[in-house]
């Protein structure tokens, strides 16, 4: 029998994991310069860019598989705590051009991953 919970759960992990890989490939096809010198703007070092493959790729597909779900949702939610302070906190209160919340995207990554912290996996998952 179908548990509806475990399907929600299901679902969440694969929108949150799947939509948020898009944008780890995307740094895996153009690297990460951009990144780098958005730290280094303010005085951090540049190697940390290379956190953002485990924040947006390795993390997202523990979420999508059902693998240390947590853990990864975690990671997930402190990679997009870090983009909002570097890239967007000018961006904290504005509107887009269609009226919807600048940090919209942002907002549902941090804040689906920080609700996969509280939910756990669910029963559709790999054994770990």
């Amino acid at each position: 029998m179908l548990d509806n919970a475990d399907l929600g759960k299901l679902l969440i992990r694969l929108t949150l994991g799947g939509l948020l890989l898009f944008h780890g490939v995307a740094k895996i096809l153009n690297g990460v310069g951009f990144i780098e010198s958005l730290l280094v703007s303010h005085n951090l070092p540049a190697v940390l860019a290379w956190g953002v493959y485990i924040g947006e790729v390795l993390a997202p597909l523990m979420v999508i598989l059902g693998y240390q779900t947590r853990i990864g949702a975690l990671l997930i939610a402190l990679n997009m705590i870090v983009a909002i302070v570097l890239a967007h906190t000018h961006e904290l209160l504005a509107l887009n051009s269609h009226g919807g919340l600048a940090l919209e995207l942002q907002l549902f990554f941090l804040l689906n991953a920080i609700a996969l912290v509280f939910l756990g996996p669910g029963k559709y998952k790999l054994k770990n």
